[in-house]
């Protein structure tokens, strides 16, 4: 997410690692985990990163809590989105040239700035990849995400959020929903009583998409 480090969500790995071996211990130890660093340092976050800069004034208004009306971002593309799209690709092809394994037994993910960049790499891609986890994501580019979307037809989409995000409205991540949807991907949503985090039933969540996107033994 926006502001923060590299290895922030490393730990999480472990977690999950811990998580996806209560569903299959055989299987979960050939998982490996990838948390790639955005590509910028985060304007004003000491040590933070960036896959593109946010409106400073818009997001202190946020952190006050003025999220804004429902919808007034969906059909942003932020300046920096496709070359951080670029960028976050290149990885991902490096991974399964690396690991020999095609983008289908890929998940790609992320939280917050991360979820979206994820979503627009995963609709974009020319390779479809095993799944998709959007994690207090957003809906952005609504136009072109709609139109390609319909190419990723049965993907299958771990998406999570806060019904009290002070940052990234609720309706929006409903948006980006039923966007998805009506395009033929099968989006798991899941709920919770929160803000802008990830508590422990997201993990639990997303160690049971992972497992099921596992290849069999």
């Amino acid at each position: 997410g926006y502001g923060a480090p590299a290895d922030d969500l490393v730990p999480l790995g472990g977690e999950l690692a811990g998580l996806l071996a209560d569903e299959d211990a055989e299987r979960a130890r050939a998982v490996r985990w990838y948390f790639p660093a955005a590509p910028d340092s985060a304007d004003g976050v000491a040590f933070g990163r960036a896959w593109w800069q946010l409106d400073m004034e818009r997001l202190i208004a946020l952190q006050r809590g003025d999220a804004g009306e429902p919808g007034a971002r969906n059909e942003e593309v932020p300046e920096g989105m496709a070359r951080a799209r670029r960028m976050l690709t290149a990885v991902v092809d490096e991974i399964a040239m690396q690991t020999k394994l095609p983008h289908a037994s890929i998940v790609l993910g992320g939280f917050s700035q991360g979820g979206m960049i994820a979503t627009d790499v995963a609709l974009r891609h020319e390779e479809t990849p095993a799944g998709l986890a959007v994690l207090s994501g957003t809906l952005l580019a609504a136009s072109e995400w709609r139109r390609r979307a319909r190419s990723r037809a049965g993907l299958h989409v771990y998406q999570s959020h806060g019904r009290r995000d002070p940052l990234l409205p609720f309706a929006d991540a409903e948006a980006l929903r039923e966007l998805l949807r009506e395009a033929g991907l099968k989006v798991d949503f899941h709920a919770f009583e929160g803000q802008h985090e990830i508590p422990i039933s997201v993990l639990r969540g997303l160690a049971s998409f992972v497992a099921a996107r596992m290849p069999a033994a």
